[in-house]
């Protein structure tokens, strides 16, 4: 092992140039990594939104209405000319109207009053639109300037659009507010100005080049890509301060630098390959996800993680000895400010402490089990333009998302009496079809291929009901199920989507994802710490300190009454177990040590007060992570999950400084009997 890391260090100045030249390569190659704007996409092959999507697009030549946009103040005349000038944007494959419905020639006054209602109200016209997927964004925007300020814009393709328009600015802003907030934090613990330089080089290495091997991939998901080189950042940084500590510390005790770094790779190599596993255990029991958002995600963090423990002991030791020079020149005293007697005041408060928490534990599972969510992911925050206009055109027109069924072609007569039944579903504004406009009279081959075309393909008829609820909500998805219903007592097979069709979906499937993925999650992480410290008994008390951290973080929710997104809810789990576990970790390996030497309470009050900065440090970085999600995202949940990041974090770091301790204590005697070669200090005689 000395001859093979002795060999890599004699070539530091080809190591680092390799680095370099493989993290340019991969930065040209970010620009050009697809990355998909669609959740639907994610759903599994079986789920039936999934198989309507395929189908629909397969056999239809036209999209289905999947924005709509409002405009005021205008005449009937007017908000013609508008459908026109819409229709010409590049991306608009169908513009729906009034007049595609009733001969607006007539006057309205003598016209169906629910079904004017539904496109022309108080002055102001509502005209459907269909966006070709993939030009939403362009699309958008060349409407958004057509129609000006003034007027409204909502729907699927203008969520599409603000996901592509804001997922890569908001991503480099939350790094411009994380890389000042971690300079600031590493700056404080370290001795040398250059220190934090080193770090980030490592670790921003190591994101770039995770960004840029996304290219092979044909896409990944605008969650993956907003959220993952923040997350990789804030629970790999950990890796390379290990490491140059124990540079630091051997420097002194070795004859050279290169001597001191070998033994410094030697010696950190556990806790980094310890902290690695567990992240990465905890990210890869994302990839179980029935919702194949967790696998992309999941998938992408794992590959980070690797990437991140390569660059920290191939890379870091080799430019850490280019500028060691450089590294001395830069010392400073330590701005830390030890806090006296922590060590102490945690023995003496252990336990009131314990009892505390047991306590809490309880009625803190309990909550978080209780909490109420939403399924999708297009939540804005609510004064972007999107979550205005929407609110904006519901004011006038009331809530109202689409509908699509695909049954088999054929018969005029049963599609008739179908839509005739979901008319009078509740919540059912209209129902479009061949049927219902044109009726079972005039047969489809003997009217123009473009009206048929919208209803009938080669095998299926389409039928576009409106609803009004909100796309996400009960009453949604009991209108979702009544629907289905109805249609199956006239159909062998019935294919629905629609935004409640396609979010149902995704509440059923993640749902079902959440237990799986915890259990995987804490097993494996489980295993890793069975490993590591070779005992039955310390990865229950660790791993029973981060649960209950998570009970308590996602208790608060339900006592305020604030509704959690589930996606964001699952991947926070899995990154608080799996990052803030690497606390407990640390505080329990150097506990171990120091009780071959001490009693339990001395032992504990010594590991607080030599490892209580370390592990705030650690903590810092990932609470830091979670504040800059929060800041900047727009996308309600991205954003949430920062706040459940950083205060999640932050329940982990009291836990294991308080809590974690005082189980270490009162169970000395079963982590002996449950632990291999503990060889506890005995008071005066080691056993």
């Amino acid at each position: 092992m000395d001859r093979i890391l002795n060999k890599l260090l004699k070539r530091r100045k080809t190591v680092v140039t390799v680095f370099i030249v493989i993290t340019v390569l991969c930065a040209a190659c970010i620009p050009f990594v697809s990355v998909n704007y669609n959740m639907v996409d994610y759903l599994p092959d079986t789920a039936k939104s999934t198989r309507a999507l395929s189908e629909m697009e397969a056999e239809f030549v036209q999209t289905v209405p999947n924005a709509k946009a409002m405009i005021k103040n205008v005449s009937v005349s007017e908000a013609l000319e508008y459908k026109q000038m819409i229709s010409e944007v590049e991306g608009v494959e169908l513009v729906m109207w009034l007049d595609d419905v009733v001969d607006v020639k007539q006057p309205l006054e003598v016209l169906d009053k629910d079904i004017v209602s539904g496109y022309y109200k108080n002055g102001s016209a509502l005209i459907q639109i269909a966006i070709q997927g993939g030009k939403e964004a362009d699309a958008v925007e060349d409407i958004l300037e057509l129609i000006g300020d003034e007027n409204c814009l909502s729907g699927d393709a203008v969520d599409s659009a603000q996901s592509q328009s804001m997922s890569e600015t908001e991503s480099m802003k939350s790094m411009a507010i994380l890389i000042p907030m971690l300079v600031i934090i590493l700056i404080i613990s370290t001795n040398h100005w250059l220190e934090p330089i080193l770090y980030l080089a490592a670790i921003g290495i190591s994101v770039l080049i995770n960004m840029g091997t996304n290219i092979m991939f044909d896409n990944i998901s605008y969650i993956t890509f907003a959220i993952s080189p923040i997350l990789q950042m804030a629970v790999s940084l950990d890796y390379a301060i290990f490491l140059l500590h124990r540079f630091e510390y051997y420097r002194p005790r070795e004859e050279s630098n290169e001597a001191a770094m070998v033994k410094a790779m030697k010696v950190a190599f556990k806790s980094i390959i310890a902290s690695a596993a567990t992240t990465a255990f905890g990210f890869m029991a994302l990839t179980f996800m029935n919702f194949k958002i967790g696998f992309d995600l999941g998938l992408n963090l794992v590959k980070g993680i690797v990437i991140s423990f390569i660059c920290v002991v191939v890379f870091m030791p080799c430019l850490t000895l280019l500028m060691v020079k450089l590294l001395d020149k830069t010392k400073h005293r330590s701005f830390i400010i030890e806090i006296k007697n922590i060590g102490k005041i945690v023995r003496k408060v252990k336990t009131p402490v314990f009892i505390l928490v047991i306590l809490i534990i309880v009625p803190s599972f309990v909550a978080q089990n209780s909490n109420s969510f939403i399924y999708g992911t297009s939540g804005w925050d609510d004064e972007s333009r999107a979550a205005l206009d929407t609110r904006e055109i519901n004011d006038v027109f009331g809530e109202s998302v689409n509908m699509v069924l695909l049954v088999d072609k054929g018969d005029v007569a049963r599609e008739k009496t179908l839509c005739d039944e979901l008319s009078g579903v509740e919540n059912v504004t209209s129902v479009v079809s061949y049927a219902s406009m044109v009726g079972n009279v005039i047969p489809p081959g003997y009217l123009d291929e473009s009206i048929t075309s919208q209803f009938y393909s080669e095998n299926y008829a389409r039928i576009i009901l409106y609803v009004s609820t909100p796309s996400e909500s009960k009453e949604a998805f009991e209108c979702v199920e009544t629907v289905r219903g109805i249609a199956e007592k006239y159909y062998p097979e019935v294919l629905t989507c629609g935004q409640s069709a396609n979010t149902y979906d995704i509440k059923y499937v993640v749902t079902d994802d959440s237990t799986r993925v915890n259990i995987i999650n804490i097993l494996a992480i489980g295993f890793v710490l069975l490993l590591t410290f070779r005992s039955i008994s310390l990865p229950v008390m660790l791993i029973m300190t981060i649960e209950t951290s998570i009970w308590m973080n996602l208790a608060i929710p339900y006592f305020t009454g604030t509704t959690l997104g589930y996606i964001g809810y699952l991947v926070m789990t899995t990154v608080q177990l799996g990052a803030t576990v690497d606390y407990a970790i640390l505080f329990t390996d150097n506990y171990l040590h120091n009780r071959k030497t001490l009693m339990p309470a001395q032992a504990v009050e010594l590991t607080i007060n030599k490892n209580l900065s370390s592990i705030m440090v650690s903590a810092s970085i990932l609470i830091s992570a979670g504040i800059a999600l929060n800041l900047v995202s727009s996308n309600a949940v991205i954003a949430q999950l920062g706040t459940l990041l950083s205060r999640g974090t932050g329940f982990s770091l009291l836990l294991v400084v308080f809590f974690l301790p005082g189980m270490l204590i009162i169970f000395d005697k079963v982590v002996e009997k449950t632990t291999l070669h503990t060889n506890f200090f005995k008071g005066g005689k080691k056993k």
